[in-house]
C-alpha cells in the first residue's frame, strides 16, 4: 500500500491536518504522487494496464485517458472542478473506463498522444484529455475541460453524453476516425533523412531567432515566454564560432532579463517555469528540476564567454535552491515544486505593502518597495478577472547595483541591505504553508543536474557542487538499475521502477561525461560508456540510425516514436548524438564515428527545414562541424599536478573539446582499456605534459599551459 502519512500523496493534506476518511480508488496503490493527488476522487480511475484495457473491452466502453503531473496548475483545477464532483464522477463512470497517467513517469504515452491532441486541435498542454477505444486508438483530444459547457468550451459532462451517443449510435465513424488518425500519426514518425548539415543550418537558425527577438525585454515572441534554455546555448556557440555580436546580445539580454524579472524567485531562489506576460514578471509558479538544471548550464557559459559576475552569482543562487529544497538525504534530486499552495496559485512566493513594513524595519522596507517595484494595490492580477490583488511578485527593472544609486548608496551598501532583508523575508516565508513537493526522482531530470552541477564545479568552481552531482550519480548508478544493469526511471519511497527511455539513457549518460571531466574519476567514464553499450543495443534504429523513445522490448503502444524536436527539455536524440560524438573522441572507438554520422543523416532533412526548433541538435552540429578539440594532460602518479592546467582550461569558453587527464597510478591501466590510442600519450621532460588534437591532426606535445591556450584560440592546427 502506499504511504498515506506522506504529504506527497494529496496536495491538500498538508493543510487539511486530518486523516482522509473518503473511500479510496485503485489509484491509492501507486506511488506517483499525481496519481496519489487523484486517488480520493470519485471518478473510478485506473492506472495504465492490462485491467483497465480489458474492462472497457468487456463493458464495450470508450477509454477516457486523463495525463498530467503532480505541480500542473491546471490539472489541479480540472480535478477540484470535476473529477472531485460525485455528479461529473457518476457521468464519467457510466461512459467510460478511466485511465490516469502521470507524464513524467510514462512520458512514452504522453508524447504519443500529445501528438495526437496537435493533430487533431492544433495546440496541446496539461492535462491532456483523450478518449479512446480499448485497443488504444484515439478519436478525440482536448486539454483541460470545465465543467460545464461555457465561452465555446464544451463542459466534462457534456463532453461525456455527447461521446456516449457517438460511442452508441456512430460506432462506424469512430472508427472510421481512428484509422486516419492512427495512419497520420505513424507518418509523423517516420524519418526526414537529409543532406549532410553544414554551417549554413546555424546560420538559417540566427536568422530565424533575429526575427523573434524581443530588443527590449529579451526572449522570443510575445506572451507567454519560455526561458528554453537550449536555444540561448545555441546562441551562445554562434557568437563563438562566427563573432556575431547580435547572437551574444539576444542570449544576454534574455538572461538579464529572466533574472531581474519575477520570473526568478529573488526570495528563494530559482527559477519558475515560465512568464505569463512578455516582460518576465507574472510567473507561472511551479518550479521544475529541469529548468534549474538547464539554466544553470546556461548561465554558467555565459558567465565563461562574458566574465559577468550576475552571472556567476545567478548559477550560485540556482544551486543554493536546488541543494536546500529539492536534494533527497539520498543524494537523488526531487522533480518539482507545486505553483499552488492552500489552492491559490503563486500564494506561498507573493507579499503585500504591509507585510514587507511588518516583517522589515523601515530602511529596508523602503528599499525593498521601490527596488523590487511593491506597490499598496500591488502587481500581481486575479487569474481570473485580472484585476490588482493587493499581492506583489518582487521584480527588479534594472540590476540592483544601478538601482543603489537612487538611495545614495554604494553597490556593495545595496548588496548588504537587500542581502538582510531577503534573509528575513526568507524566514518569514518559510513560515508559510509550503506548496507541494513532488518527491519522485528522475533518472533524466537527475541526469541534467548532474551536468549543470559538474559543469559549474569546474568554471565557477566550488567543491560541493561536484560533491552534489557525485552523490546523484552514485545514488542513480546504485539504485535505478536492474538486476542486468539497464536503467530504470524512477524512484520513490524505496522504490525504483519503470523501464528507461531514451532521456534517461542520454540525460544520464550526459551527467556522467560531464562528471568524468570534472573529476576524472575513471569510473564515471566506464559507466558511461557501458549505458551507452546497453542504449545503443536496446534503442538504436538499425535501418535508418538515430535512436527510439523506448527499448526493442518495450510496452507496445500505438507505434515506436523518433523524435528530435526540442521541447522544455533538450530532445534525447539530439543529446545521445552529442554524447555518440564525445565518447568517440574521447576513446577512439570508429564505430561510435559512424553512429554519429548516421545519426547526423536521420534527421539532417527536418532540422534544416527550420532549424531554430532543434537547437541542441544544432549544438551537436557546431560541435561536428568543427574547430573542435581533444585534449589529453598526462602527469605522473599525482592526479593533482593537471590542476593548474585544468584551471587555466576553464577560463576559456571553448564549448566543443573533450579533456582526459592520464596519470600513472592504478587507474590508468582502466583508462587505456577505455580509450587505447592513450597508451602512447605520456609525460614529457618529467612535467605535465599537455597534447592538443583537431579535426584529426595533433599539434606537438607541449608543458606550458599558455602553449595550450594560444592554440585553442587560434582555433587551427
Amino acid at each position: 500500500m502506499s504511504d498515506t502519512t506522506n504529504p506527497s500523496y494529496n496536495r491538500e493534506i498538508s493543510y487539511r491536518n486530518e486523516p482522509d476518511k473518503r473511500t479510496p480508488n485503485r489509484l491509492i496503490n501507486e506511488k506517483s504522487p499525481y496519481l496519489l493527488q487523484h486517488a480520493y476522487n470519485p471518478v473510478d480511475w485506473f492506472p495504465w494496464g492490462p485491467e483497465a484495457f480489458n474492462k472497457a473491452e468487456t463493458e464495450d466502453k470508450p477509454i477516457f485517458l486523463s495525463i498530467g503531473y503532480s505541480t500542473c496548475h491546471w490539472c489541479h483545477v480540472m480535478e477540484k472542478e470535476s473529477f472531485e464532483d460525485q455528479e461529473v464522477a457518476e457521468v464519467m463512470n457510466r461512459v467510460f473506463v478511466s485511465i490516469k497517467v502521470d507524464r513524467e513517469e510514462r512520458p512514452d504515452i504522453d508524447h504519443i498522444y500529445m501528438t495526437v491532441c496537435q493533430m487533431i486541435t492544433g495546440g496541446g498542454g496539461w492535462p491532456l484529455n483523450i478518449v479512446m477505444t480499448s485497443d488504444k486508438k484515439p478519436f478525440f483530444a482536448g486539454t483541460y475541460f470545465p465543467k460545464y459547457s461555457q465561452h465555446g468550451r464544451i463542459g466534462l459532462s457534456d463532453l461525456a453524453e455527447r461521446i456516449e451517443q457517438l460511442w452508441r449510435h456512430k460506432r462506424s465513424e469512430i472508427y472510421e476516425s481512428t484509422d486516419k488518425i492512427l495512419s497520420a500519426l505513424r507518418n509523423s514518425s517516420r524519418d526526414s533523412h537529409g543532406q549532410e548539415l553544414d554551417s549554413g543550418v546555424l546560420e538559417k537558425a540566427f536568422d530565424q531567432f533575429s526575427e523573434k527577438f524581443d530588443s527590449q525585454h529579451g526572449g522570443f515572441g510575445s506572451a507567454p515566454k519560455f526561458p528554453t534554455p537550449h536555444n540561448l546555448l545555441f546562441l551562445l556557440r554562434y557568437w563563438k564560432r562566427s563573432g556575431n555580436g547580435m547572437a551574444l546580445e539576444m542570449a544576454t539580454k534574455t538572461l538579464d532579463k529572466m533574472r531581474l524579472g519575477g520570473i526568478f524567485d529573488h526570495v528563494g531562489f530559482g527559477f519558475h517555469r515560465y512568464s505569463t506576460d512578455s516582460q518576465w514578471l507574472t510567473p507561472h509558479f511551479e518550479k521544475m528540476l529541469y529548468d534549474q538544471a538547464m539554466l544553470a548550464l546556461t548561465y554558467t557559459e555565459a558567465y565563461q564567454a562574458t566574465r559577468k559576475k550576475d552571472y556567476r552569482e545567478t548559477v550560485e543562487e540556482i544551486f543554493e535552491y536546488v541543494l536546500r529544497d529539492l536534494t533527497s538525504p539520498e543524494g537523488g534530486f526531487y522533480s518539482a515544486e507545486d505553483a499552488d499552495s492552500e489552492g491559490e496559485e503563486g500564494k506561498f512566493y507573493v507579499w503585500t505593502s504591509d507585510q514587507i513594513h511588518e516583517a522589515l524595519p523601515d530602511k529596508e522596507a523602503n528599499f525593498v518597495e521601490t527596488v523590487f517595484n511593491v506597490f499598496r494595490l500591488g502587481n500581481f492580477k486575479d487569474e481570473a478577472a485580472q484585476t490588482l490583488t493587493g499581492a506583489n511578485i518582487l521584480h527588479l527593472k534594472q540590476p540592483l547595483d544601478i538601482l543603489s544609486e537612487q538611495f545614495d548608496l554604494t553597490p556593495e551598501e545595496a548588496g548588504r541591505i537587500w542581502a538582510s532583508a531577503r534573509a528575513r523575508l526568507f524566514e518569514l516565508r518559510e513560515k508559510r504553508i509550503r506548496p507541494h513537493k513532488d518527491d519522485k526522482i528522475l533518472t533524466d531530470w537527475n541526469g541534467l543536474m548532474i551536468a549543470a552541477l559538474a559543469r559549474a564545479s569546474r568554471v565557477l568552481p566550488n567543491p560541493d557542487y561536484v560533491n552534489a552531482a557525485k552523490r546523484s550519480a552514485d545514488f542513480i548508478l546504485n539504485n535505478l538499475r536492474d538486476s542486468k544493469g539497464r536503467l530504470l526511471r524512477r524512484y520513490r519511497l524505496g522504490e525504483s521502477a519503470l523501464p528507461a527511455h531514451i532521456d534517461d539513457y542520454s540525460f544520464f549518460i550526459w551527467g556522467l561525461l560531464e562528471l568524468y571531466e570534472a573529476t576524472f574519476e575513471t569510473d564515471y567514464l566506464k559507466a558511461a560508456i557501458e549505458l551507452n553499450s546497453d542504449f545503443v543495443k536496446r534503442f538504436w534504429d538499425q535501418s535508418s540510425g538515430g535512436f527510439f523513445f523506448t527499448a526493442v522490448d518495450g510496452e507496445e503502444l500505438l507505434t515506436r516514436q523518433k523524435e528530435v524536436y526540442d521541447g522544455a527539455t533538450p530532445s534525447g536524440n539530439s543529446v545521445a548524438a552529442m554524447n555518440l560524438l564525445k565518447l568517440s573522441r574521447l576513446t577512439g572507438a570508429p564505430e561510435l564515428e559512424s553512429m554519429v554520422s548516421a545519426t547526423s543523416l536521420a534527421f539532417a532533412g527536418v532540422v534544416d527545414n527550420f532549424p531554430s526548433a532543434y537547437t541542441q541538435f544544432l549544438l551537436f552540429t557546431d560541435f561536428l562541424l568543427g574547430p573542435a578539440f581533444e585534449i589529453v594532460v598526462a602527469v605522473g602518479d599525482r592526479k593533482k599536478d593537471a590542476e593548474p592546467i585544468l584551471d587555466k582550461l576553464d577560463t576559456v569558453y571553448l564549448p566543443n573539446k573533450v579533456v582526459i587527464v592520464k596519470n600513472d597510478d592504478d587507474r590508468s591501466l582502466q583508462l587505456v582499456s577505455l580509450a587505447p590510442y592513450l597508451k602512447d600519450y605520456g609525460v614529457k621532460n618529467n612535467k605535465p605534459t599537455i597534447y592538443v588534437c583537431a579535426n584529426f591532426t595533433c599539434e606537438e606535445p607541449t608543458n606550458d599551459p599558455q602553449r595550450m591556450i594560444d592554440l585553442l584560440n587560434t582555433n587551427k592546427l
